[in-house]
């Protein structure tokens, strides 16, 4: 069954010198998770379709209240109430900058993904290859798509760039994209391999990838956690951010000959599927909408993660599943969490975090471009950093930063003392031809 797409652009906190003071307190302390020794799931058992109530014993991966069953919220003085028309059997709502979460509902319940997991696909495999670079499709390349999968419309022979593949994975969900890709990193089993290598990276410890594309796999799962992670980490590459914000382009078309044996290509318009981007008869673009993906599988109904900004806030709402079977209910729904986000923002406790990956206290660089390297701070736009977190930085780092005055601190610095990690100027609604 069809599968689908998403997202965003790029900012670096500025410290304040209370900041710095504050920090100062905190330099001797390391840097420390909202759940200390933080409980993975169980490894991955065969699954034939979600089940009607979330398993005990679900993973603590960013605080005790995340593996707890059922909705979990501390709703403030002001708070607005959760909306209650949501349905969907797993759900979270998190501050893509701060990590925080506001609100979730069996946030760990291991489910299959659909095309949601083509976001850990692109942040995997996006920053191997340079967008100019071309490849001419063999039919090897295009073997093992399952039966029902959305395509683009890749065809064999025909050469494609890696910008013109990027665009078929994200805004069709091509399947037959995925495959040529992975056929270029050495196959799909290699493709599988470095995907849950790169989860378990991200601390995305409910995915068990079995296929790239997100078709229904037995065993293939992850969580709305899981993906929410690793939504965050794409949205820190400026090719996952182009590509998943982009509406509709052009995409090559088969070469014809005509009678006097010219050749020509034409090319086709395609349109993003995530219909909070686009639209659709029954649903308008969201205010602030910049992606990122959707999926639709029989085995895991509908799935989706966004991102969207408002009033310089940016927000991170995953929905896996919807009860209620309504024409566009995934994005109904996430509209309504996103709404209550934005206006609860500040007036709730958290209930958890969004945890950092595994190699951020030691890299210590949150920002990256699509060759996996920092983007320049001269073309950010700073962000106060006015919600401090509960990490620590070097104590010696720290103390020079006070001693001399400084009231900027590196990125990763910042990273470490604030637990941010700044997401960059989103790119909305962008139209490629």
């Amino acid at each position: 069954m069809p599968v689908s797409k998403r997202t965003a652009r790029y900012r670096l906190p500025v410290a304040s010198a209370a900041l710095l003071s504050f920090s100062l307190s905190l330099s001797l302390a390391a840097p420390a998770f909202a759940d200390a020794t933080p409980k993975a799931t169980p490894p991955a058992s065969p699954t034939t379709g979600p089940a009607d109530a979330p398993p005990a014993g679900m993973s603590t991966v960013g605080g005790a209240r995340l593996g707890q069953a059922g909705t979990q919220v501390n709703l403030g003085s002001g708070a607005p109430v959760l909306p209650k028309d949501v349905t969907a059997r797993s759900w979270i709502v998190a501050d893509a900058e701060s990590g925080a979460v506001l609100a979730s509902h069996n946030a760990h319940w291991r489910l299959p993904p659909a095309s949601t997991l083509k976001m850990l696909f692109a942040d995997t495999v996006l920053p191997k290859f340079p967008k100019t670079r071309k490849h001419r499709v063999e039919a090897s390349d295009l073997t093992g798509i399952g039966s029902g999968s959305s395509l683009v419309g890749i065809k064999q022979g025909e050469t494609y760039s890696v910008h013109d593949l990027w665009l078929g994975v994200f805004l069709r969900s091509g399947n037959d994209a995925v495959h040529v890709l992975s056929a270029m990193n050495d196959g799909v089993e290699r493709t599988v391999a470095d995907m849950q290598a790169h989860a378990e990276e991200l601390q995305a410890l409910d995915t068990h990838v079995v296929s790239p594309d997100g078709y229904d796999e037995k065993g293939q799962v992850s969580s709305a956690y899981d993906l929410t992670l690793i939504a965050r980490s794409g949205l820190q590459k400026k090719d996952f951010r182009e590509y998943c914000s982009t509406v509709r382009a052009s995409f090559p078309g088969a070469t014809t000959k005509n009678k006097k044996g010219r050749t020509s290509r034409e090319s086709f318009e395609i349109q993003n599927t995530n219909r909070l981007l686009a639209g659709d008869s029954d649903i308008a673009p969201y205010q602030g909408i910049a992606g990122v993906k959707n999926g639709n599988t029989s085995n895991a109904g509908a799935t989706f993660t966004g991102v969207a900004e408002r009033d310089g806030r940016v927000l991170l709402v995953t929905v896996l599943n919807p009860k209620k079977d309504e024409h566009n209910e995934v994005y109904k729904e996430t509209a309504r969490l996103f709404d209550w986000g934005f206006k609860a923002a500040g007036k709730v406790e958290p209930v958890g975090e969004l945890v950092a990956p595994k190699n951020a206290q030691a890299t210590a660089q949150p920002g990256a471009n699509a060759s996996g390297t920092p983007e320049s701070n001269a073309s950010t736009k700073p962000v106060a950093a006015s919600s401090a977190g509960r990490g620590g930085a070097s104590g010696m780092a720290t103390a020079l930063a006070v001693a001399g005055g400084l009231l900027v601190l590196l990125a990763g610095a910042v990273f470490l003392v604030n637990r941010r990690w700044p997401v960059p100027d989103l790119m909305r609604r962008r139209t490629r031809r």
